[in-house]
């Protein structure tokens, strides 16, 4: 179990304390919901979550195969609904892999993408489309 603490700042920011670490980060809302987008809105942290839960699973995984996944760099793009009521619809993302294809087990990776804590722990109405550009 794993306990974060935080509080309320006015104007729209909030700060959460990592309890394990002491790791602090602030949130703001977006521009488009009264917020002034100083920071991370907490729908980003979903996003920023998923991404980075793609991307441990995966070294986790690998390192298993005796491959190494240092370098993986990725993009992911969160979409809002557009009507009520607000909710992420879409988190398409995009990761660079320092490795060929061949060097897993064909399918592997889109495999864990799917499985990962943080894509499970999502509804399932959001799109989450993974798309993976390997090394040459």
């Amino acid at each position: 179990m794993v306990k974060i603490t935080g509080e309320y700042l006015g104007n729209l920011h909030c700060n959460a304390v990592h309890g394990p670490s002491g790791t602090m980060l602030d949130t703001d809302a977006p521009k488009d919901n009264q917020g002034r987008g100083e920071s991370f809105s907490p729908t980003d942290l979903v996003a920023t979550a998923l991404a980075t839960c793609i991307c441990t699973t995966w070294a986790i995984v690998a390192r298993k195969h005796g491959v190494e996944l240092d370098g993986i760099r990725y993009e992911i793009t969160k979409e809002m609904s557009t009507e009520p009521p607000r909710r992420i619809v879409r988190l398409a993302s995009q990761y660079w892999l320092p490795i060929k294809r061949d060097a897993l087990p064909a399918g592997m990776l889109e495999e864990i993408a799917a499985k990962c804590p943080v894509h499970n722990s999502l509804d399932a109405r959001i799109e989450k489309p993974v798309t993976l550009h390997w090394a040459e």
